[in-house]
This record gives structure tokens, sequence and C-alpha cells, in this order.
């Protein structure tokens, strides 16, 4: 039997049936733990226009999390749902996971240095986009930007690397269809140029890799990466943002 305030949902889920009116966190927080204590009920979901912040702000204080944004054509919606096992409503730890479930996701990407005996740089042509650039790519959740960028050149060009240092953080604008993002740029150990025929490249996301002098490089990379790899010699500037220092 579907307990009140729910009905049956996707999957095994059930979902928050609220009014229109203002939500108190208290009484939606006694309804999910009275509902949760079913054996039939594992997990309450509630979707909410990601305009409406009061809603949003008392679901999450009732032990709701934040699981991302769905996108409708008649305006996007914000996903919250609570499942058995999550830490109690109003406790330190409900607290910490409702606070860290609402925070912005912040795209990070690693990317490596790599350089032949010339002083050549190595960048990536890829198969999504037009502009060549520096090998790396997404760090995982719960995975350090180091071994990211070990991780993803393993994975895409079948090499291992030594990550030397960290040489910059650049920050990269929303473009195109991205999202904004924070690249950690690493100095890697050099290697044979002609070692790239022996590389495994992953034919999905690298067409082909290229040693390249900087006429190469302002002629093939995007802006951002052109201002970045212009600007690094004989620098120690930290943080840029678009390649350029700030």
């Amino acid at each position: 039997m579907t307990p009140p305030g729910l009905r049956p949902g996707v999957g095994g889920s059930h979902e928050l049936v609220l009014d229109d009116g203002p939500v108190d966190a208290e009484l939606v927080a006694e309804l999910l733990a009275e509902a949760l204590e079913h054996d039939d009920v594992r997990r309450v979901e509630i979707r909410v226009d990601v305009t409406d912040h009061p809603r949003l702000r008392a679901l999450s204080r009732a032990g709701m999390r934040r699981e991302g944004v769905l996108r409708m054509p008649d305006g996007d919606q914000a996903l919250l749902a609570r499942v058995v096992g999550d830490p109690q409503a109003g406790s330190h730890d409900g607290f910490i996971a409702m606070l860290n479930a609402g925070l912005p996701r912040k795209r990070v990407i690693s990317q490596g240095l790599l350089h032949d005996a010339d002083g050549r740089v190595l960048l990536c042509e890829l198969t999504y986009k037009r502009e060549w650039d520096l090998p790396g790519g997404v760090v995982e959740p719960s995975e350090s930007p180091a071994d990211g960028l070990v991780r993803e050149l393993e994975e895409e060009l079948g090499i291992e690397v030594q990550v030397l240092g960290l040489r910059t953080v650049n920050w990269l604008a929303p473009w195109r269809e991205w999202d904004d993002a924070c690249v950690f740029v690493f100095d890697l150990a050099p290697v044979d140029a002609a070692s790239t025929s022996t590389w495994t490249l992953q034919p999905t996301e690298i067409a082909a890799v290229h040693w390249c002098d900087p006429a190469t490089v302002a002629e093939r990379a995007a802006a951002a990466t052109v201002a970045l790899l212009e600007g690094l010699p004989g620098s120690s500037v930290a943080y840029r943002e678009r390649g350029i220092p700030r």
C-alpha cells in the first residue's frame, strides 16, 4: 500500500506529492521518515522548478538531496530524492549531506605539457572538434587531477607518463556547447618523438597526435590554448583565465 503523500514512480521509486503552497520542511521530514519505514518504499523523489528557490530550500531542509537537473520543454526541473539509509534530516551528517548535494559541481580537466627533444609540444587532433588540444581530459569524481591525467593518457594514447609537477591552473569560460571548467596543466617528462608511432590511440576521441612548433600551435589550437602556450615560457604565473595571467 502506498503511504499518504506519495504515489508510485518509476523503477521502484515513489514520488512525493505536494500542493502548490509553501512547503513546511518539518512536516515533509516527518512524512518522509514515516514513508521510508514501509518495506516497499526505498526511495522518494520530487521534481521542482529550478527557479522555485523557497521550495528547493525547504525540501533540502527536510532531508531531500539535489541529484541533478532535468531538461524539460517547459522549463528545467531540479530532481531531489531521499533514500533509505540517508542521514536523518537536521542531524550533523544530514546537514553536511544537504549542503554537499546543493553545491555547484565545477568541471575539472587535467592536461599535460609533453615535449620532445626539439622542444615541440604534443597536440591531439580530436574527432569531436576542429581545434587541436593538449592531451588530457576530465577528472573523475574523487580522483586527483594528477591521477586523472595519467589515466586519461593511458586510455586515450596508450602511454604511461611521469607527472613532474603543476605548471599552472587555467580557467576556461563557457564555449560553444561546453560549460566552464578549471584546467590543471602539468609538466610531463619528455618522450622520444618517434615513439608516437607505437602509441595506441583511442579512435572514438583521438584522430592523430602531432608534435607542434609555435607556428603550428597558433594555426591549429583554440585561442585559449594558444594564449596559454605562448605565455608559459619563462613564466611562474600560477593562475590564468582563458590562458592569460590574472
